[in-house]
């Protein structure tokens, strides 16, 4: 699998305000649907830093799609993430899985409709389920680096929505109770948390870790919120899991550093991919 790193793509179709973001999601999937040869898809997983083995383990992919070649979609501009996408058979139970093998990150300054976009184009493919995964920060000492930790709920710090007008979303049980229920009958020791998504990309000081946790958070990182709102939009259920990297900032006597993210996630690779491929193959049973 041919992996970039290098951003070298931009996504003008995106930016421009007479453009409608859902056209593009739609254009989007109608080459993944010619490319890989199905035009339906049941699930969407996007793998986020730490994650990026674990599509592996899901199923057989049957096709691989340069994000480049996919209008709206750039490179990977994060290492540890994979530019390009797969359609994947989910075991043996004949549906389709869509992996996204990187994500557009808020602070990359493409703008919210470019961190939504896979969302949006998963939802156009046909999924009804999408699984974000991401590496974070974590506020617990009880977890250490490679632990999985389900989603509860989310604190969205980054002053932005991908809702665009007067379109006014509930947010309730954002992340699907089912699917929670699900993750913990697949292993019953996962704990869960409130996620905290500051705007990055740098780390976040220990006095914002301090506030985070006065909130209520228990996770911080630099992805999934916007996402997830933008799946409820377009109506899809969520499942959040997150990877433990780090302790977070002041928590931590360490200083931060995105290979300590990346040799985590290597090292839980194995043990995260085995808990995905099982909950995915339950959410589409």
């Amino acid at each position: 699998m041919r992996c970039v790193t290098d951003p070298t793509e931009d996504t003008p179709e995106l930016d421009r305000p007479d453009i409608d973001p859902f056209e593009v999601a739609r254009a989007a999937a109608a080459v993944i649907a010619e490319r890989s040869g199905t035009d339906h898809h049941d699930i969407a997983l996007v793998l986020g830093s730490g994650w990026g083995q674990t599509g592996d383990l899901v199923g057989e992919t049957v096709a691989t799609i340069d994000n480049a070649d996919v209008p709206g979609f750039a490179a990977a501009a994060v290492a540890g993430h994979c530019g390009v996408m797969r359609s994947v058979t989910v075991g043996d139970t004949g549906r389709r899985a869509l992996v996204f093998g990187t994500r557009t990150h808020f602070y990359e300054g493409r703008g919210v409709r470019a961190v939504a976009h896979g969302v949006r184009t998963a939802a156009a493919a046909g999924c009804s389920t999408i699984v974000l995964t991401n590496g974070c920060g974590g506020l617990n000492p009880a977890w250490g680096p490679g632990t999985p930790v389900l989603i509860r709920d989310h604190l969205n710090l980054t002053a932005a929505s991908p809702i665009e007008g007067a379109h006014f979303v509930d947010l309730t049980d954002l992340y699907t109770p089912r699917l929670r229920e699900l993750a913990r009958e697949v292993d019953p020791d996962l704990d869960e948390g409130v996620y905290v998504q500051f705007r990055g990309p740098h780390y976040e000081t220990p006095a914002e870790v301090a506030m985070a946790k006065v909130l209520g958070g228990d996770l911080v990182g630099m992805s999934t919120t916007l996402e997830a709102i933008a799946a409820r939009e377009s109506g899809l259920e969520v499942l959040g899991i997150s990877l433990v990297t780090n302790l977070a900032a002041g928590i931590s006597e360490q200083a931060l550093s995105h290979d300590e993210v990346i040799e985590a996630g290597a090292a839980a690779a194995d043990r995260c991919g085995r808990l995905l491929a099982q909950i995915v193959r339950r959410a589409v049973a």
